[in-house]
């Protein structure tokens, strides 16, 4: 009880030291998710509509690596970002940066993956009049994001979720630097085996009130998407 009221503290007080964590934490987490929803958004959509041989094994990959294990997309990250890697020239690794790029790989499938099954579902109700009207397909593809922005959002924070709950990955490629690449899982992992239990349950509790707002933002936007469309 004496460390959820030194947490409560912690947060009331606008500690320095934990709410420059979780603007990390948010500024990493959100630039991933909007470099993934750039990239699986327009990739699943196009999956959702493209015919080709070998469409079916690209469809149960793709919701495969839905389930990738964090600790497997951080190591390979890491093997790309090192010195010895392709991309090691560029001193990623051990930086916010590459806490991105992590996190985007991560979450990327998980927005592809749920967008191909939502224009997928939308396509059999707009193909006739879309044929008709002879769109292209880039003009299809337009149309169908467009008209399913709102259960697509609903993918965005899915991904959003999954991205603030990691601890591996982040925490392989960042290296979990104080003040530089720690963010609120990593610290709550740290800060617990030390014995720091009032940060690790004050971010931890700050962690839990951004995934219930986010459940209840998906659950409102549906809601409200519903409405719109009856």
């Amino acid at each position: 009880m004496s460390e959820e009221l030194s947490a409560w503290q912690l947060i009331a007080s606008g500690d320095a030291t934990l709410f420059a964590i979780v603007r990390l934490s948010l500024a990493v987490t959100l630039s991933a998710v909007a470099i993934a929803a750039v990239i699986g958004l327009p990739l699943g959509a196009l999956l959702a509509l493209a015919r080709f041989p070998g469409r079916s094994a690209v469809v149960v990959v793709l919701n495969g690596f839905m389930g990738l294990p964090p600790v497997i997309v951080g190591l390979s990250v890491y093997l790309l970002l090192s010195r010895s890697g392709p991309l090691g020239e560029f001193g990623l690794l051990f930086t916010p940066a590459a806490m991105v790029i992590a996190q985007a790989v991560l979450v990327l499938p998980i927005i592809a993956a749920l967008t191909r099954q939502t224009i997928e579902d939308l396509w059999h109700e707009y193909r006739e009049e879309l044929t008709a009207m002879d769109v292209g397909p880039l003009g299809q593809v337009a149309t169908l994001l467009w008209d399913s922005r709102f259960s697509l959002f609903t993918a965005l924070l899915a991904g959003f979720g999954r991205a603030a709950a990691e601890v591996g990955t982040v925490m392989i490629v960042g290296g979990n630097i104080n003040g530089f690449t720690r963010t609120m899982t990593t610290t709550v992992a740290l800060e617990t085996s030390k014995g720091n239990l009032p940060l690790a349950v004050g971010l931890g509790l700050i962690l839990i009130f951004l995934i219930i707002l986010i459940n209840a933002a998906a659950w409102g936007v549906r809601l409200w998407s519903e409405q719109r469309a009856g």
